[in-house]
């Protein structure tokens, strides 16, 4: 078994996925792909210590969490979200431009929510992970999780209620499609 060839191919397969949660995660592009690199380095060390290649994933998501809960605590981060996002460049269609304001709205609400409850939520619906597997990426008891969900969802409506907009115009837009679809009969 070539195992430098396995992690090689496991980079390759999941490097970008794993960038996405860690933005996610950071609410910082250049600090997710740092958080990223750290990431894959711990695995790499561990590589083969892994008794089935098929955890890397779920290894390397671990090591990730704890490293930014790590960086955290540390606060050594000398970049800064700010409340607000620029302005975004005029650059497509309406549909450019609405699918940027909706991933800006949900970025700045993110960036509201501590970093536990962040984590909670992204794990729980960005990566559409279970309660149990969420509780096992972050080294908690599922109660934790529900818990943290609960809290991290009470804070999100009340940090940012323009999300209530975004939910309810994509779900009239959704029964609108679905309305003109039922104009056949």
């Amino acid at each position: 078994m070539d195992t430098a060839a396995d992690f090689d191919e496991f980079v390759r397969a999941k490097r970008a996925a794993l960038v996405r949660s860690a933005y996610l995660l950071t609410g910082d592009r250049h600090l997710a792909e740092d958080l990223v690199q750290s990431a894959l380095a711990r695995t790499h060390r561990g590589w083969a210590r892994l008794a089935d290649p098929a955890n890397a994933e779920a290894y390397t998501r671990k090591v990730m969490y704890h490293l930014q809960v790590s960086w955290w605590r540390r606060n050594r981060v000398a970049e800064s979200m700010t409340d607000e996002m620029p302005e975004p460049r005029p650059s497509g269609g309406p549909g450019e431009a609405t699918g940027l304001t909706n991933r800006m709205t949900i970025h700045g609400a993110l960036a509201k929510l501590s970093p536990k409850q962040r984590a909670v939520l992204v794990y729980r619906y960005f990566e559409d992970r279970t309660e149990a597997e969420t509780a096992e990426l972050m080294g908690v008891k599922i109660g934790t999780v529900k818990s943290q969900t609960a809290k991290a969802l009470v804070r999100l409506r009340a940090v940012a209620p323009e999300l209530a907009d975004l939910y309810a115009a994509r779900v009239s837009g959704a029964v609108a499609d679905d309305d003109e679809e039922g104009d056949d009969f």
